[in-house]
């Protein structure tokens, strides 16, 4: 009897030596060599290969039930992070919410051509302040709202109109379940196509945010003097490319600007040069027509792309080729050599420009956006709950 259970005993402990002769570090192993210490190596106990098997099984199971755990709670925080935005995320509480927007904001877009620049201008503005939450909507009372910030107040009101009319729409079939946030999302895709331009997918899911204050706006929109250092940078802190910038300065392939947002490159540059030397000369001539240094009617509006105003196309870097980029920040995506050849390749390729811009928008579109309750969903987007 002893020599029966000292074989079973060797021949289980022989399998679990390494090649070296020494008991494996594995934790099955650490249990048996803790055994092994216990009771000595020749224990006459006749139950040690019970004891062994018991011992290393509850080990084992207590083992599997933590990888197990660990591994669910794992997956569900991937799966959480990758749930934040989805495309069909109202799949089951508003199916119809593309429809619905697409068809208030064609109206709107019939009634006039400005839905579409003001619309896609209001969506940039609004995620670069805070990230895309309807923040811009939102009016006071005591004019210290965020649309009321000195950037802002160019926003065109049709914008607000657009996003305002999606929202009636979308509540009189959805009450309370379509965020502003989103409705703005869909309606900045849906004038891109209505002028021209390429459709693509919108991810949804966004709350509305619970802050709007005109103080936060300072020094996170892109001027029209801006260089490329400081274009790169100010993307760069809402985790954008440069080829995003670029592709996203695309947009002003459509709309307009007022005199006071480019007069100094006609007639205060600098003090040897009072016209800017990189613009067009014949194009600045145009501009100083439109736009008289004395006198000038501070209602005009130049077109950003004098060519197709109102077609989202590639035009816009063609004229930056040209020389005839109307803002500085656009002139200098040319000029400057780090971003030259992407503005070139934009020029000479419709397809390429609209591939990145698609792109650009859904990352932009994803900037410090609040979900579950880190937001609402307002039942009127210019006013919170």
């Amino acid at each position: 009897k002893i020599k029966k259970n000292t074989f079973i005993f060797y021949k289980r402990v022989s399998a679990a030596t390494d090649i070296s002769g020494g008991i494996s570090e594995s934790p099955r192993n650490r249990v048996l060599s803790s055994i092994i210490s216990k009771r000595g190596p020749y224990s006459r106990n006749k139950n040690l290969k019970e004891k062994i098997e018991m011992d290393t099984s509850s080990y084992s199971k207590r083992h599997m039930l933590t990888c197990f755990f660990l591994g669910m709670l794992f997956f569900c925080m991937v799966v959480e992070s990758d749930a934040q935005l989805s495309e069909n995320f109202y799949a089951s509480t508003c199916p119809n919410v593309e429809l619905i927007v697409r068809q208030a904001v064609t109206t709107k877009y019939q009634q006039t051509t400005i839905t579409a620049p003001a619309t896609l201008r209001m969506f940039f503005h609004d995620c670069f302040v805070g990230g895309c939450d309807a923040s811009v909507l939102v009016t006071s009372d005591n004019g210290d709202a965020e649309k009321d910030a000195q950037d802002n107040i160019s926003l065109a009101g049709d914008g607000f109109d657009t996003v305002n009319k999606a929202k009636l729409a979308v509540e009189a079939q959805c009450p309370g379940r379509v965020s502003c946030a989103d409705i703005m999302a869909l309606a900045a895709r849906e004038v891109v196509v209505l002028a021209g331009g390429p459709g693509f997918k919108v991810e949804l899911g966004r709350r509305d945010g619970l802050v709007s204050n005109a103080s936060r706006v300072d020094r996170k929109l892109p001027g029209p003097e801006l260089d490329v250092n400081g274009l790169v940078d100010l993307f760069a802190s809402n985790g954008l490319t440069m080829t995003d910038m670029i592709a996203l300065s695309g947009a002003h392939t459509i709309g307009f600007s007022h005199c006071d947002r480019f007069a100094n490159r006609l007639y205060n540059f600098s003090t040897f040069m009072p016209v800017d030397p990189t613009l067009d000369p014949a194009y600045a001539q145009q501009l100083m027509q439109s736009c008289p240094r004395v006198g000038a009617d501070p209602s005009v509006a130049v077109n950003l792309d004098l060519n197709t105003p109102n077609v989202f196309d590639n035009v816009y870097f063609q004229n930056l080729v040209a020389r005839k980029g109307l803002f500085t920040s656009d002139q200098i995506l040319f000029n400057d050599f780090r971003s030259q050849a992407t503005v070139i390749r934009f020029a000479n390729s419709a397809e390429e420009f609209n591939r990145a811009f698609t792109a650009a928008m859904r990352k932009l579109g994803r900037v410090g956006v609040k979900v579950g309750n880190q937001g609402e969903i307002r039942r009127v987007c210019s006013a919170f709950n």
